[in-house]
């Protein structure tokens, strides 16, 4: 036990336990807009930490540079402007948003441990387009690190569990883990590239019951090239599809993602594939409901469901709410922040909505 101990604790990671930077993510901010101020109040409000949302940065250029539109140069100096945003603000603790964000600034410092010379010569381009500087962050970790790190925490808050308010019964979840947080860096993830852990001890941690199938570990198809180029999205929406087909059996109530693209893709997938094909992944109709892991805290917190932006997934959460017992107004679903109606989305031909 001893052993199997000490080789379970090479799999985890040092977290800051406050002060942290906040870098954004760009495409979370338009897929899942509220999912990042639900983080800012869990973190400030909830567990009373410091965490500092800088109005000044900037994409990482993260799905440009991977989509081969960017050099890595260029990538390096806008890294280093972070870094140095972070340094003029007093912070040595970086927690990036994004799983690609954060492969590529684990990428970059990786870079920079081998090569210093390319950490010398963005220093100089930074400096000379900039006039700023810049130390290497302490501590550099992923948001759903920051929820796991305290999930025990918001579970002694929580006014809910992941469990079915009419049995009792514990929903099965799929947890999907982003490829650019797990498997290009494996060291730098909660459990690595063979035991992520970082959504799944969410599930544990608030009551639910973890989804074990054959693809649990497969990419979610997004792939930035797969997707950009039109002719290409076969290839990803098939990748999304050979997951939920393999999940399908095990009857999953939720699926839980880190990543914006895995979390946008295995939502919208599905209602393409049910205008295609005239099926869904679940025995109702609905689809398997897909959140990111603050929606998930929010909910276990008790937080109003259209508050935390759940409206704007195109598979329907209400079957996901009703099973929990969260209350919530239907009028309420589609209004804006001043109280005034947005208007209501266009049903699907097959996909059903409450």
């Amino acid at each position: 036990m001893k052993n199997k101990n000490q080789r379970w604790l090479s799999y985890q990671k040092e977290i800051a336990d406050d002060h942290y930077y906040f870098a954004r993510s760009c495409i979370r901010q338009n897929f899942f807009p509220a999912s990042e101020t639900i983080f800012l109040k869990i973190l400030r409000e909830e567990l009373g930490k410091d965490i500092f949302d800088d109005p000044e940065q900037t994409t990482c250029t993260g799905i440009a540079y991977h989509s081969g539109i960017i050099p890595l140069e260029t990538t390096m100096t806008v890294v280093a402007r972070q870094f140095a945003l972070m340094t003029r603000a007093g912070h040595e603790n970086f927690v990036c948003s994004c799983v690609t964000s954060f492969g590529i600034y684990i990428e970059v410092l990786e870079l920079w441990k081998h090569f210093p010379e390319q950490e010398k010569k963005t220093r100089e381009a930074l400096l000379k387009s900039t006039g700023l500087d810049f130390k290497i962050p302490v501590n550099l970790v992923h948001t759903s690190d920051i929820i796991y790190k305290f999930r025990d925490q918001i579970a002694a808050k929580a006014s809910l569990k992941l469990v079915n308010c009419t049995g009792g019964n514990p929903l099965k979840i799929v947890d999907h883990v982003g490829c650019h947080y797990a498997k290009i860096f494996p060291d730098k993830g909660i459990g690595g590239a063979e035991y992520p852990y970082v959504l799944a001890g969410l599930i544990d941690a608030w009551g639910g019951e973890q989804v074990d199938y054959p693809e649990r570990r497969h990419c979610c198809g997004f792939g930035f090239r797969q997707y950009l180029i039109k002719e290409n999205r076969g290839y990803s929406v098939t990748n999304s599809k050979f997951k939920f087909e393999s999940m399908a059996p095990y009857h999953p109530d939720l699926i839980i993602a880190n990543c914006p693209g895995c979390t946008f893709f295995l939502d919208r997938w599905q209602y393409v594939i049910s205008e295609m094909e005239n099926k869904t992944y679940d025995s109702e109709g609905y689809g398997i409901p897909v959140l990111t892991y603050e929606e998930v805290a929010g909910l276990v917190l008790g937080y109003d469901p259209w508050d935390l932006g759940l409206q704007l997934h195109q598979v329907d959460v209400e079957p996901l709410l009703i099973k929990l017992g969260v209350i919530y107004s239907q009028e309420g679903k589609y209004k804006g922040m001043n109280g005034e109606e947005l208007g209501k989305p266009a049903k699907p031909q097959f996909l059903k909505t409450h």
